[in-house]
């Protein structure tokens, strides 16, 4: 494969992993209209974990080292009331203003992945946020001259904004996950901690599902796998100053859906902030580069924290990147 193929592979990969979330999104605005934030994301939880986890146990895994096991506890902690804030807050708020806000998310991600991950944030990247960022101002200063804010809009501003701090840290939990464990084990102890997560609070939240609810449930079960998988894939093979601003698509997805869905049509604010989001998406995708794999990475598809040791002491860290590409390497909403 040419080496610009592999440096925009990831990108294409994270953009579809955006679009099925956002898919994920609109289904599951419906089902949380019908059924209420708390049981939906349960249920969305429990059947992306019945769908992934059988074909994680096919494949006879060796049980994960303490470490990586931590990371995948630390993860699926932090996404189970990540998502249980962000589906109450689309119970509240448009769908695509929603989305708009939980853009905050990645400009804080950035910062967070130099901080915890080493990771130099390149000025391209950091316009790229920028342009990202000043586009969902335009979008939300539009929607907000537009209607007054009642109790339960207030409401779910709180709620997105909680979700977003907690996204933030869940995508540098994920860059570290994606360089010790495998994309299918990482889906499935996502989904799987997540739902034990949420099931202790049963007793005092279930609503049992109306049945027309059903239906956007389990498509959400799986298109939440199939995010998932993408943006694991994705995340193991760029940094995360690269694939953070592709986020900001999902806004894009969500302007379409929210019409097909609940007759949701963006203004000229809105599309101008779109522009302004799509541009910030491309100049982050003129600034990623991969390097070659290394001899140590292609002998260590999946390595172990021990074999990541040694192969840190193997090859020198390149400026601007933790050390490599891909599984060989060692440091998700």
């Amino acid at each position: 494969m040419q080496p610009a193929t592999r440096s925009l592979l990831p990108i294409a990969v994270a953009f579809a992993g955006v679009g099925f979330l956002s898919v994920m999104d609109a289904f599951m605005k419906e089902a949380a209209l019908l059924a209420g934030a708390y049981t939906a994301t349960l249920l969305r939880s429990a059947l992306g974990a019945a769908i992934i986890a059988p074909i994680w146990l096919a494949r006879g895994p060796a049980w994960p080292a303490p470490a990586v096991l931590k990371l995948h506890v630390e993860r699926g902690l932090i996404s189970a009331f990540m998502a249980l804030t962000f589906f109450f807050a689309l119970t509240r708020l448009p769908l695509a203003e929603t989305i708009a806000l939980s853009f905050i998310a990645p400009i804080i991600a950035l910062y967070l992945a130099s901080v915890l991950l080493g990771e130099t944030i390149s000025r391209k990247a950091i316009s790229a946020s920028i342009l990202g960022f000043v586009g969902t101002l335009v979008i939300i200063g539009g929607k907000i001259g537009q209607g007054a804010l009642d109790d339960g809009a207030l409401l779910g501003l709180g709620a997105i904004m909680i979700s977003a701090l907690l996204y933030a840290y869940n995508f540098v939990i994920l860059r570290r996950q994606s360089q010790v464990a495998k994309p299918v084990e990482i889906a499935t102890f996502h989904s799987t901690i997540s739902a034990l997560v949420l099931l202790g609070f049963a007793p005092f939240v279930w609503v049992t599902p109306p049945s027309q609810a059903w239906l956007p449930l389990i498509a959400s079960g799986f298109l939440t796998v199939a995010g998932a998988l993408s943006m694991a894939w994705a995340y193991a093979r760029a940094e995360a100053q690269v694939l953070v601003p592709i986020e900001y698509s999902g806004f894009l997805w969500a302007s379409v859906l929210g019409l097909a869905f609940f007759n949701e049509v963006p203004g000229l604010a809105t599309w101008a902030g779109t522009a302004l989001i799509v541009s910030g998406c491309w100049l982050v995708t003129r600034q990623a580069k991969t390097p070659a794999e290394t001899p140590a990475q292609a002998q260590f598809p999946a390595a172990s924290p021990l074999d990541l040791a040694a192969l840190k002491a193997q090859s020198p860290r390149r400026k601007g990147r933790s050390h490599g590409s891909g599984r060989g390497n060692l440091e998700h909403r």
